[in-house]
């Protein structure tokens, strides 16, 4: 569905984040004089500009209130399996997105498209900044921080756009040249309802790509796509890997991991991804691998945000899943390092993840947060090899790891949880961690590359 199929028809927008702004800005900028109703939380609605909207609604919408529309814009966060959505739809509403109307609009585009459990946006943001790197002129955009209608009538086309895609947005794709899958974990159950469906979800990306780059080391992924015609894979002997301090292409060492500025063992696979996305879209990718040590990590992923008193401060705010939690204590092995985690209760089992810091203890875990007891409740029946404490707040958290922790130690934050339940993203939640933990949350929270360049 494009922007100029909405002439005429009753429209609403639900949702008055960052993607439902921009999905208003478009409709005020192609159809001025299209009133839609905007639904929104009373919190949002100040900052609504009256001209964009007719009505704003606060109240949750109900089945009825969106049967009354023909077509209804709805922002990523907003589940598409809640019961009034789908009865609203068999009743003959139509549901779309910024994400559907921008790849409706343009056709034309070339579309590298990430998407993952975890790592996407490290992903995303180094495949663009080694386009760059190249002479390419490269969009970067989506679900890691720009809505793709804020670039909708680009005054120079880029060559390449590389668009991250959260589980909530890959079935909106299409036509695109590459698509990448970096990993596949339990996540966002709240929103697809089942591990089953958020997989299929995720991988609903398959069905719109030429060519499909998928990560070697995660049998599930091969095993879904087996059908696809065209599959590049990283991770294995033959394509690019990392082995023995270098990342390889097959048998020949290309970049030494030592000038790399990504920490990990899984941030070296993220970069194999990113030169295996480059060559499954044609470009030279050993030409471009020496760019990576210029690659400026982003806010909130690993972040080590300095020293106070000895010990290290390390935000890795953007871990919502334990995986991406115990790959972060990974980077850290040998250190006396005190996690913490808990956020928003999404009903995940951290069982493994009790299990794994069993056989690999850090000093300490603080939980916190919605869950944090539960988790708290997991980590005791399952290991008494570190030092365990559950408290209420981040604040609370904080203050407890500075006394837990060794001069030469880490405190990490690396969640392996959403941050809604004491904050309305993970950026505000690590640039709270930022500050509590003696640092200026300003400097610290800026994604480099956003946009066309």
């Amino acid at each position: 569905m494009r922007t100029a199929e909405l002439a005429g028809r009753r429209v609403a927008v639900w949702g008055h984040g960052r993607e439902g702004r921009a999905a208003l800005a478009a409709l005020q900028a192609r159809l001025p004089g299209l009133r839609p109703t905007l639904f929104c939380s009373a919190i949002e609605a100040p900052d609504v500009a009256a001209a964009s909207v007719g009505t704003i609604v606060t109240d949750a919408p109900t089945a009825a209130d969106l049967c009354a529309f023909d077509v209804v814009i709805k922002s990523p966060g907003i589940s598409a399996y809640r019961p009034e959505l789908l009865e609203a739809r068999r009743n003959g509403t139509q549901f779309t997105s910024g994400t559907a109307l921008w790849f409706a609009e343009m056709p034309q585009a070339r579309v590298i498209a990430v998407t993952g459990t975890k790592g996407k946006s490290t992903l995303s943001a180094l495949v663009a900044h080694l386009l760059r790197a190249l002479g390419r002129r490269t969009a970067l955009a989506g679900n890691i921080g720009l809505p793709l209608l804020e670039l909708l009538d680009p005054a120079q086309a880029p060559d390449w756009w590389v668009v991250e895609l959260s589980s909530f947005q890959t079935g909106e794709a299409n036509g695109v040249e590459v698509g990448v899958v970096n990993n596949l974990y339990e996540e966002h159950l709240d929103w697809h309802g089942t591990r089953e469906r958020y997989a299929a979800d995720k991988l609903a990306l398959a069905d719109a790509a030429r060519t499909l780059v998928l990560n070697a080391l995660q049998p599930e992924l091969l095993a879904r796509t087996a059908t696809h015609p065209r599959r590049v894979t990283f991770g294995d002997a033959q394509g690019w890997h990392a082995r023995e301090g270098w990342i390889r292409r097959g048998a020949h060492a290309v970049f030494e991991l030592a000038r790399s500025p990504l920490p990990g063992a899984h941030n070296a696979l993220n970069a194999c991804a990113a030169l295996a996305t480059l060559e499954a879209a044609g470009v030279d990718a050993v030409a471009a691998a020496p760019a990576i040590a210029t690659f400026r990590p982003l806010p909130h992923r690993l972040q080590l945000l300095g020293e106070r008193d000895g010990i290290d401060w390390i935000d890795d705010s953007i871990a919502t899943t334990p995986q991406a939690t115990l790959e972060a204590l990974a980077s850290l092995r040998g250190r006396d390092a005190c996690v913490l985690v808990g956020g928003y209760e999404r009903g995940l089992d951290w069982t493994s993840f009790a299990r794994a810091l069993d056989e690999q203890p850090p000093h300490a875990v603080v939980t916190m947060g919605a869950n944090g007891a539960r988790i708290a409740q997991v980590l005791r029946a399952c290991s008494g090899r570190f030092r365990l404490a559950s408290v209420a707040t981040l604040a609370e958290a904080v203050t407890l790891a500075r006394s837990l922790v060794p001069r030469g130690g880490a405190v990490l934050l690396s969640p392996g949880a959403p941050s809604f339940d004491q904050f309305r993203d993970y950026a505000e939640r690590g640039c709270a961690f930022a500050r509590l933990a003696g640092f200026d949350p300003a400097a610290i929270g800026v994604i480099d590359g956003l946009g066309i360049a």
